[in-house]
């Protein structure tokens, strides 16, 4: 006892203290020493054993619970149901795109909804649609979209068409 403070007092104080904190500060490591924390102070509840033995089975349950943790996260990763939530670029692949600034040497900026874009990708003329097929970064790399006339028109000579 600690000044009239139960050992498990403290262990579960210093389990919620943590919880929350794993709130707070991103990562997934708190919530582990706050379990930890938590079963120590049940512990000493229910067996009190004093200060040596508590910070040994805190510091036991702790590396147990984080190992276990990690070796469970990693057989089974949580698996987003939108991947490229925080990847704007990503996300935009395959999108039309508008040229408002003629690619020139690779370089070029395009149009995509009201936004305007730096694009790499061979030489378009203003005006032209163009294909997203990548992003590095937030710079979107685009292709030349074949206009339907070129495709039917290549299609009737007999020489087969780009798809």
């Amino acid at each position: 006892m600690i000044d009239g403070i139960d050992h498990y007092w403290i262990w579960i104080a210093l389990g919620l203290f943590l919880a929350v904190l794993e709130l707070l500060v991103p990562g997934v490591y708190l919530i582990w020493l706050a379990v930890a924390a938590l079963v120590t102070g049940a512990l000493a509840f229910v067996l009190p054993f004093g200060w040596p033995l508590e910070i040994v089975s805190f510091v036991s349950l702790s590396l147990i619970a984080v190992y276990s943790a990690r070796r469970y996260l990693n057989d089974k990763p949580i698996v987003s149901s939108d991947p490229l939530l925080n990847q704007r670029g990503g996300r935009m692949v395959g999108e039309t795109a508008l040229v408002v600034q003629p690619i020139e040497s690779g370089s070029g900026r395009v149009r995509l909804g009201d936004s305007e874009w730096i694009a790499r990708g061979p030489d378009t003329p203003a005006g032209q649609r163009v294909r997203i097929s990548g992003n590095d970064g937030a710079i979107l790399l685009v292709e030349p979209i074949p206009l339907i006339a070129e495709t039917k028109a290549q299609d009737t000579d007999g020489t087969p068409a780009d798809g």
